[in-house]
């Protein structure tokens, strides 16, 4: 079973047709919506879709926008509690800078992968459409995340993931202490330190056309302070060191591609 968790806040313009191309990409799979109470409505449109399509979509309502991150951790645990059948889990964004074209071959690379982050910065996948201060700060969120943390992957801060179930379970999702833009960081550093190998699949990011971003530079503050933390805490030797060999524990890698 694939559960695809999309979260919302004001998206309300995106839903409809997200949602339809989702559910076209991967006809096997659910979707389960996020909506933190947005004002615009997206709940109650989401609502609509899930008595239509009880099958293909559910929706979880939370009382009030609490972040990204929380968002995720709500959504991860229902997820495993109400499918315990569930394999693969998704998370994507609603507008559409996560192309659901990709979606079939990141599942694909989850077969023999605990994650597979669809990746702006591995060979062959790029950025469309950002101003030059975004990618920067972007670049320089992934390079600090890289040196402090010893993750071997190009794209530390990608919110376009695939975990296996299993991957999930073995994250003590209530330790998860990260909100924003380093929730990403956290999860992936997290997956490897448990031990499961970690694929990028390059993919193409355009920018949102519809709705605003809710990235800022409190975010960003945020994920450095966290980042630290979990390097700090790799080099006092407080977290289980995972991945000893690529062959055995199945090293971070590109699919197609030796790094």
């Amino acid at each position: 079973m694939v559960i695809v968790v999309i979260p919302t806040y004001n998206e309300r313009d995106n839903l409809d047709p997200i949602l339809d191309a989702v559910l076209k990409a991967l006809p096997e799979a659910h979707v389960l919506v996020v909506d933190d109470s947005s004002p615009d409505g997206t709940g109650q449109l989401a609502d609509a879709w899930a008595e239509r399509v009880p099958e293909r979509v559910s929706v979880l309502h939370r009382l009030e926008k609490c972040g990204l991150g929380a968002a995720y951790v709500a959504a991860y645990g229902h997820v495993l509690k109400r499918w315990p059948e569930v394999q693969f889990v998704f998370q994507m964004d609603a507008d559409f800078s996560h192309d659901p074209a990709h979606v079939r071959l990141m599942l694909e690379a989850a077969q023999e992968a605990g994650l597979v982050i669809g990746s702006r910065y591995a060979a062959g996948g790029r950025v469309e459409n950002w101003p030059l201060p975004r990618l920067l700060l972007s670049r320089m969120g992934t390079w600090y995340a890289r040196l402090a943390t010893g993750l071997p992957v190009a794209d530390c801060t990608a919110g376009f993931k695939c975990f296996r179930a299993d991957a999930l379970r073995a994250i003590d999702l209530a330790g998860i202490r990260s909100n924003g833009y380093c929730f990403q960081i956290e999860m992936t550093y997290r997956a490897w330190q448990a031990g499961f190998n970690v694929v990028e699949v390059p993919i193409v990011f355009r920018e949102r056309t519809h709705g605003e971003s809710k990235l800022d530079w409190l975010i960003a503050f945020e994920a450095i302070r966290v980042v630290t933390r979990l390097g700090i805490r790799r080099l006092l030797g407080r977290e289980p060191r995972a991945m000893q060999d690529d062959k055995a524990r199945g090293g971070a890698s590109q699919k197609g591609q030796d790094r």
